[in-house]
């Protein structure tokens, strides 16, 4: 994950400073320094008070509003405009969602956006931070702490994205590697499955545009494969923050696309291996001996 210039850093305490207050929450890994989780949050939250004043957020938000009324609203189409908005939001509460790859956001400034950016979509949409699982094979105890903190519930073991939806669910998947998006298709490759999530995350077109087309297909098969079926929503990006949220988009898979599919693309499905791909863009998981 690329930063936008700078890193932060967490304050360290001054020589002599007291060790007993109670209203300093610190949690530590093994041979780092410790983690100020009250003044991260703090960070984080006026992170968010940034972003909600910014223009391009309004994007953001209708973007989600608009993809989860069209992917999971059962309302007829022709229901009063004045309508809308609270039957989109009401349609957003259904959603389940998944963040994956994050990264260190207690020091990295663009992944502390990203997570900002994550939490406004949560609010616009009113789903519940309880209902956000969050992962990363590179947090460390402390920024776990941070994530408990705001709400967030953290997710102990790396699923490598490869986690079955059983209902309508929006992914957060920002900067992540190829392989993750790969494996979140495979896992839920079928023309029930696909329909259930919306994501957000770097455009397939982009992945595509960008690599080359015979290790496109053999590598990353299923994005190759859903490029042609998803529908993709830019969303805008302001030049200061290029480097936090560039190449981004909604993406949508509807049914009508997936069901005129010949049977043979459903069936004919086996789960990727990545046996060619020396640059795998994924920390996967560890394997017990």
């Amino acid at each position: 994950m690329s930063d936008t210039g700078g890193e932060w850093q967490v304050a360290r305490r001054r020589k002599g400073a007291s060790r007993s207050s109670k209203s300093l929450q610190v949690s530590a890994a093994c041979g780092q320094e410790p983690l100020d989780v009250g003044k991260t949050v703090k960070r984080i939250r006026d992170t968010v008070s940034e972003l909600r004043c910014e223009e391009f957020w309004h994007d953001w938000k209708e973007q989600l509003l608009v993809a989860a009324s069209a992917s999971l609203s059962k309302s007829p189409a022709d229901k009063d405009a004045e309508d809308q908005p609270e039957r989109i939001t009401k349609t957003c509460q259904q959603l389940e969602c998944v963040c994956y790859g994050l990264g260190p956001f207690a020091s990295c400034v663009s992944a502390r956006y990203q997570l900002a950016m994550l939490l406004l979509l949560l609010e616009a949409g009113q789903i519940p931070l309880k209902d956000c699982s969050v992962y990363d094979p590179v947090f460390s105890s402390g920024e776990r702490d941070v994530l408990r903190d705001l709400g967030l519930t953290v997710l102990s073991e790396n699923e490598e994205g490869k986690r079955l939806v059983e209902k309508a669910t929006f992914f957060y998947l920002m900067h992540c590697g190829k392989a993750l998006y790969n494996n979140l298709l495979w896992k839920n490759w079928s023309a029930r499955g696909l329909p259930l999530m919306i994501i957000i995350g770097n455009s397939f077109t982009g992945m595509r545009e960008r690599t080359i087309e015979k290790e496109f297909k053999r590598d990353y098969s299923y994005i190759s494969k859903a490029v042609d079926f998803s529908v993709e929503r830019k969303l805008a990006c302001p030049s200061r923050l290029i480097d936090v949220f560039n190449d981004t988009a909604v993406i949508t898979f509807p049914s009508n696309s997936l069901n005129g599919l010949p049977q043979s693309t459903w069936t004919e499905s086996p789960e990727p291996q990545y046996q060619h791909s020396p640059d795998l863009e994924i920390i996967l998981k560890e394997t017990r001996s």
